[in-house]
């Protein structure tokens, strides 16, 4: 035991709000009110909206999957392991959940409104959407708002152009094969059967990539009126890099590398927007 009980706490906390996606999906958030023309300071705002949501949706996940967890041995879920209290990650997740519906009010209501379509999304997953075919609805809506908390939180309230819409859901759906094809066995052996599980290992390592590499083709093209030479050229590159980590996911499907490389790809993107000149709205 530490010898600082609640830093240890705090921690223990930390490593079950699944803290790689949460982390992405946060900075994420804020590099997309940056990008829409929000200030500095409201785009800290935006990422803390959407950073509340994600420890409320990534605490009640462990809440709800401890069982399961414990029964394939999850080495990596504190709550599973007896290691942190149940009750605590579910008042933490619940109080998460209450600031996550709150402070996005300061934003507007379009932006909370966005905001809430992510938290419900989450929430909904984890409460049962998650072992259906339909597992990849949730993070069609969540990915898919993420550009509208950006865009609505102007002073205008303009909802984000439809390419922003399409390469947010595509995004999303790509991060929900790759989050779950190192899991497919263990989470077979519970019961839960999403869509990547009836894909199967090889369809989900496939199709990730595919969707990776449509995600980018959008917002390479989609705010251009010209097929640039460079966006070709970047399009294909990441195309060459969807094959890899195909290839190594088919393989080891144990390990993350397409999560790994959808972060990249995600931090990419938002860098060739940036420099762009496109707009959100």
């Amino acid at each position: 035991m530490s010898r600082h009980p609640l830093l240890h706490s705090a921690r223990l906390l930390a490593l079950s709000s699944h803290p790689l996606p949460t982390c992405a999906v946060t900075v994420f958030a804020g590099g997309l009110g940056l990008l829409a023309g929000n200030s500095i300071a409201r785009s800290l705002l935006i990422a803390v909206c959407v950073l509340a949501g994600q420890l409320s949706i990534g605490w009640s996940n462990d809440f709800l999957d401890r069982g399961r967890d414990a029964a394939v041995l999850r080495a990596d879920k504190p709550v599973a392991l007896g290691e942190v209290s149940s009750r605590l990650v579910l008042n933490s997740a619940i109080a998460a959940a209450v600031l996550a519906l709150l402070l996005p009010l300061t934003l507007g209501i379009g932006a909370a409104g966005a905001a809430w379509v992510i938290v419900i999304s989450g929430w909904g997953y984890n409460l049962g959407l998650k072992a259906t075919v339909f597992s990849f609805l949730p993070y069609v809506t969540a990915f898919g708002a993420l550009p509208a908390i950006a865009t609505l939180a102007l002073a205008d309230h303009a909802f984000p152009v439809w390419w922003a819409w399409a390469a947010g859901s595509l995004l999303g759906v790509a991060a929900h094969f790759a989050n779950v094809l190192p899991d497919l066995l263990a989470d077979e052996a519970t019961g839960v059967r999403g869509l990547p599980h009836r894909l199967g290992a090889r369809g989900s390592a496939i199709v990730g990539p595919l969707l990776l590499v449509a995600a980018t083709g959008v917002l390479l093209l989609g705010p251009s009126t010209s097929w640039s030479w460079w966006r070709l050229v970047i399009l294909a590159a990441v195309g060459a890099g969807a094959v890899v980590g195909a290839v190594v996911g088919v393989r080891r499907p144990g390990r993350r590398p397409l999560f790994a490389a959808m972060i990249a790809v995600c931090a990419l993107d938002l860098l060739l927007f940036a420099v762009s000149g496109g707009t959100l709205r």
